[in-house]
């Protein structure tokens, strides 16, 4: 069903509980602009970042902004304790999410944990407000007081998983998952096992989803490998008495599990049904429509083994294609350690392509979406592979930072082990720019943070000042968290968009929106999951270049729904709202 028309008019309505919904009018978001398919949008909200005149409008700049916004948060992984555990090796992420519904967004970041004794132990994860881009004030009181956990936590995935309006947190780790609901009112409570989350395996990455396509979000959960105390070899460092820690193939994977949402607001186990593999080391989760069916697939990343690549008709069971779709590992064939994921349509054909990063001496994977079911390793002939395997990559992002119409990559790079000989612990965050079909490292300034070296983990996009152009913020071990500021300024224009569904899941995971700017299409897709243990803002980014408008906008729902705009002038914030049934 097509709903088209230009922009006009502002909507609110009530959606239902638990994985149902019940949106009650308060908690549509307070955004910049508010718009259904009749509604007239207006400008965006206001800058406050320093003039970047001097910046070349082909380039991109990033400083570090975190001292200046009060932001000081730092991921412990317990290295201090010398027990050299791989657990300490994952590293954590962090999380963007509209926490308050304020239209400023929030960033999210778990703490870690330690080791006391034989005993594993966590740190609290932390919640930031952000202040009209201005501040980012770490949330006290009854917002979670820190967010206090027993648990050794690794990954931050934001959704509306009761879809009643406001965004909620699941957090990973070693001992098992825990479900922060956000009840409306400034404060969170956990709630796995009430829910029905019952998962005490090592969680790494995990990815929402609506699986069987009934409006209620699932969820994808990866495990890691067996290691206990019980299960804790030597390993050898530089020198046969040096210890290090443990690479990933001394241990057996750990199975991974899907939780399908019943109407009752519980989650139920469905691996089996649903045909899960039991042999993978996943640290990357991917939620998408690779195939162009209107079911979200699930890609993940596993580290030393075949990736998966679990293609669904919208009921069970999945059927697990990695292999024969070309996705499973590099181009001869051997897996790699496959890190973080994310998905883009980097040669603008409307189809989802995978981007993998890997560890060093592995080319980072590109995967080219070939048509359903096919995809191509294309990582030499799209420049990727002259970065030589020197990283050990994890957070990954793909989007528009330089405004051009054409995605780039960020890639946060950090090594697993102590005592690594081929390449330093400490190392440099990648930004390739696209030349088209291409991709050209960029070489920032020598005093830039993408020019120091960092134990580099997660990574998520945000837009914390409400200017148009994306930001970063960077997740690293036993470093300070940073947020970088981009500093194109206003040598381009952009389109900015969030989706909220109706029919559909409320987050609109497995929507594609296609933007036609002077022509020539730009695709995104609502993901879930992605990067590497974190979230990124839910709202799709458009640059236009130096158009003045967009010629139109398609958006295709989950539920198969259209909305069609056309005319769209440059720097927007708007909120789209799924059309109602006629």
């Amino acid at each position: 069903m097509a709903n088209e028309g230009r922009l006009g008019g502002l909507v609110l309505f009530v959606v239902f509980v638990g994985c149902g919904r019940n949106v009650p009018p308060e908690a549509i978001p307070r955004a910049n602009q508010s718009v259904d398919v009749n509604s007239e949008a207006s400008s965006s909200a206001g800058s406050n970042k320093s003039s970047a005149a001097s910046i070349s409008p082909h380039d991109v700049s990033f400083i570090e902004a975190a001292s200046d916004l009060g932001f000081d948060f730092t991921y412990r992984n317990g290295q201090d304790k010398n027990q050299f555990a791989i657990l300490e090796s994952l590293g954590g992420g962090v999380a963007v999410l509209d926490y308050d519904l304020d239209g400023w967004p929030d960033v999210f970041c778990t703490g870690g944990g330690s080791f006391e004794g034989m005993d594993v132990v966590g740190h609290p994860s932390a919640l930031f407000r952000n202040h009209s881009g201005k501040k980012m004030v770490p949330v006290s009181g009854p917002a979670g007081q820190g967010f206090p956990s027993s648990r050794y936590s690794h990954g931050a995935f934001s959704a509306d998983f009761n879809q009643d309006g406001f965004p909620d947190m699941l957090v990973t780790g070693y001992g098992g998952l825990q479900l922060w609901k956000n009840q409306g009112d400034g404060t969170f409570i956990e709630v796995h096992e009430q829910v029905g989350l019952q998962d005490n395996l090592w969680s790494s990455a995990a990815g929402w989803g609506d699986f069987n396509s009934d409006g209620l979000l699932d969820l994808y959960v990866s495990h890691y490998v067996d290691w206990s105390f019980e299960k804790h070899p030597f390993c050898r460092g530089r020198t046969a008495t040096e210890r290090d820690i443990c690479p990933p193939r001394e241990f057996s994977g750990l199975p991974d599990k899907l939780y399908i949402c019943s109407p009752d607001g519980r989650y139920e186990d469905k691996s089996a049904e649903w045909g899960l593999k039991a042999d993978g080391k996943g640290l990357g989760v991917l939620v998408a429509d690779f195939d162009g069916n209107g079911h979200v697939d699930v890609y993940v990343a596993n580290d030393t083994v075949n990736n998966f690549l679990y293609s669904n008709k919208g009921t069970a069971p999945f059927l697990e294609i990695a292999t024969v779709a070309g996705v499973a590992a590099d181009k001869a064939g051997i897996p790699n350690g496959s890190m973080g994921v994310d998905a883009l349509d980097y040669n603008q054909t409307g189809r989802p392509s995978i981007w993998v990063t890997n560890y060093e001496r592995e080319d980072f994977a590109l995967y080219r979406n070939e048509g359903p079911g096919a995809f191509l390793h294309v990582s030499d002939i799209a420049g990727v592979n002259v970065l030589g395997g020197l990283f050990v990559g994890f957070g990954t992002v793909c989007n528009d930072f330089n405004l051009d119409g054409r995605e780039d990559i960020v890639v946060n790079n950090g090594h697993v082990i102590l005592y690594p000989t081929a390449s330093p612990r400490k190392q440099q965050p990648l930004f390739l720019q696209s030349e088209g079909r291409r991709f050209v490292r960029k070489i920032l300034r020598s005093d830039s943070y993408f020019s120091q070296g960092h134990e580099g983990r997660g990574l998520a996009t945000v837009d914390f000042d409400m200017d148009g152009d994306l930001d970063l913020v960077f997740s690293n071990i036993n470093e300070k968290t940073e947020i970088l500021r981009n500093q194109l300024g206003a040598s381009k224009s952009w389109i900015k968009v969030k989706l909220i569904g109706r029919s559909s899941n409320r987050d609109a995971i497995g929507a594609i929106a296609t933007l036609t700017v002077k022509g020539l299409p730009q695709t995104r897709i609502r993901k879930g999951g992605c990067s590497y243990m974190s979230t990124n803002e839910d709202v799709f980014t458009w640059g236009l270049g130096d158009a003045a408008e967009a010629d139109q906008l398609v958006v295709l729902w989950p539920s198969g729904k259209r909305t069609v705009l056309s005319e769209l002038a440059k720097n927007q914030h708007l909120l789209l709202v799924e059309p109602q049934d006629e």
